[in-house]
């Protein structure tokens, strides 16, 4: 996933996140640049999928 496409859609992203998985919280979703592989950590430990799955999830909002 590039992170310019991420850092460009994402309050749009965020929301459709927010939507589909009710226990993810604003601090989950903190998009700060360089710290993309610390908010994946985090959804990682929160949702218990794997960082692909999650690359695909994101892609498919």
């Amino acid at each position: 996933m590039n992170a310019t496409i991420v850092k460009g859609s994402w309050l749009e992203q965020k929301g459709r996140l927010k939507q589909k998985f009710a226990i993810l919280t604003e601090n989950d979703l903190v998009f700060e640049e360089g710290k993309k592989e610390e908010m994946m950590g985090r959804l990682e430990k929160r949702l218990g999928k794997s960082k692909e799955e999650l690359y695909k999830i994101i892609e498919s909002l």
